[in-house]
């Protein structure tokens, strides 16, 4: 059947308004295969969607009427023919979260209004993720009808067969392989039953009427909350400032814990950064396969931008032990200079250096003995923690580590603990106010204890999240016996 397009969509037009469009105009496209078009009467107008994927249409259709029964600021449908592959929702204007970024120039931080902005979305976000799936038959969701095995899979091979091999990158396919099957086993234990957006990201969140509205959402399916909020603060090319990340994702986390249990929430946090791994390998999949075979060249701008985000999982500490060739492949990734696309359009995709100060602040195990500092500069302030109160020591404490809340609360009761750290911060500021000064770029902060579990950790967290209120400099956070911990 030959589609008239424009022809359907005067007809939807006319039966939601009373008469004909005097303008169809067709929207800029996107990374789907869907077109959309605005058609205008007047002062009044509507967005219309073709698609010839029914099975996604209907998707989004039914999801957005569960959305609307909640409340929840998404586009209402304000008509749909017959055969399933065109409908009529409200136009939201143009303006996404994505377009008010500041992409021009190098940015340490997100002004207020940009941040409130952010904290509105998440506010709304548990809304979608827990609310509404009480609502949702999940056996309409399209390609699958949850994040499972199967689909981690599609993406890990996605990032495999349109980035690694169109990138020139050499690797072993089987040991590969024997990695994306452990890390799938592992993320399938992670607690799914939750609303999963899929491609909750700046660029689908508009800003309508002051407030924020949501689109796109008819990939959604049953699964981990992690992986949209990983979406949203991982999104490559909106490049949020690394220390304002963690300021939203403890924002969400406020907000998510009043709705799960204790357990669910020790297994969100556990984990978070197994799920920004996977989505930043689908997103580089997506734009090897957009701008390297497709040759639409504006998703390959993205690229270094991801690979500034997996970088700094590997600097932070954040890549599962239970990967261990892929950890190896993504240090090859980020050390070498593969490129994408034809040599008229190819890209580097090595993210530039930084020329700013960076604090490295680590926990250890004096088990293992201090960690060499790799920056070239020969080390900086180690402190001892061994002094101070053992949470390992009782048994409670035991499977827990220094970022859980029972461990926090009991070194933070203590006044040994409190002064230690007070003291630390006293002898780590000057150093960070010189170096500024002199335009250093590194400076390392280390914390040790007896398993680099419990104290060194909550140390070194608390100091990193005191220099990113206070400085504006680049932190990164590591834990050299994180893949140990229970």
């Amino acid at each position: 059947m030959e589609w008239k397009v424009e022809k359907v969509l005067a007809d939807l037009f006319e039966q939601w308004y009373g008469s004909k469009p005097d303008l169809i105009i067709p929207m800029p496209p996107s990374g789907s295969n869907r077109q959309y078009f605005r058609l205008k009467s007047g002062n009044d107008s509507a967005v219309a969607a073709f698609n010839p994927d029914t099975r996604e249409n209907r998707a989004f259709l039914e999801l957005t009427g569960h959305f609307l029964k909640l409340g929840l600021p998404v586009p209402e449908i304000l008509a749909k023919d017959p055969d399933g592959h065109c409908y009529l929702q409200t136009d939201l204007g143009n303006t996404t979260l994505f377009s008010l970024l500041p992409h021009d120039q190098p940015v340490n931080a997100f002004d207020d209004q940009l941040m409130a902005l952010y904290k509105q979305v998440l506010n709304l976000l548990p809304l979608f993720q827990v609310d509404a799936a009480q609502l949702i038959d999940f056996n309409i969701c399209t390609p699958r009808h949850a994040f499972d095995r199967h689909s981690m899979m599609w993406d890990l091979n996605y990032f495999k067969y349109y980035f690694l091999k169109i990138s020139g990158i050499r690797f072993d396919e089987q040991l590969l392989e024997d990695d994306f099957e452990k890390f799938t086993a592992h993320l399938a234990g992670i607690p799914a039953s939750y609303f999963m957006y899929r491609d909750f990201q700046s660029r689908n969140i508009m800003l309508h009427i002051g407030k924020p509205f949501f689109i796109d959402y008819q990939g959604g399916r049953k699964g981990p909350l992690a992986y949209d909020i990983a979406s949203l603060l991982f999104d490559a090319k909106a490049n949020i400032p690394f220390h304002q990340r963690e300021e939203l994702l403890d924002h969400y986390t406020s907000i998510i814990e009043e709705k799960i249990t204790a357990a669910k929430m020790n297994a969100f946090r556990k984990s978070f950064y197994d799920f920004v791994l996977i989505r930043i390998l689908q997103a580089l999949g997506s734009y090897g396969f957009r701008g390297g075979v497709e040759k639409k060249q504006l998703f390959l701008q993205s690229v270094p931008y991801a690979l500034k985000n997996l970088a700094w999982l590997q600097d932070n500490g954040h890549l599962p032990g239970c990967v261990p060739y892929l950890r190896k492949l993504t240090e090859r990734i980020i050390r070498e200079k593969p490129v994408l696309g034809n040599m008229e359009t190819a890209i580097d995709i090595l993210p530039p250096p930084d020329d700013e100060l960076t604090i490295r602040i680590c926990s250890f195990s004096y088990r293992k003995g201090i960690p060499a500092d790799n920056s070239g500069n020969g080390g900086g302030f180690v402190f001892d923690c061994r002094a101070l109160p053992n949470p390992g020591r009782e048994e409670r404490y035991k499977s827990l580590t220094g970022k859980d809340h029972e461990v926090i609360r009991f070194l933070r009761s203590d006044k040994d603990v409190s002064r230690f750290l007070q003291n630390a911060r006293e002898m780590v500021e000057p150093a960070v106010k010189s170096y500024l000064n002199r335009g250093f770029t590194s400076l390392a902060v280390c914390f040790g204890c007896t398993g680099g579990q419990h104290r060194s950790v909550f140390c070194a967290e608390t100091l990193a999240a005191d220099i990113r209120k206070t400085h504006n400099v680049n932190v990164i956070l590591q834990h050299f016996e994180e893949s140990n911990w229970p």
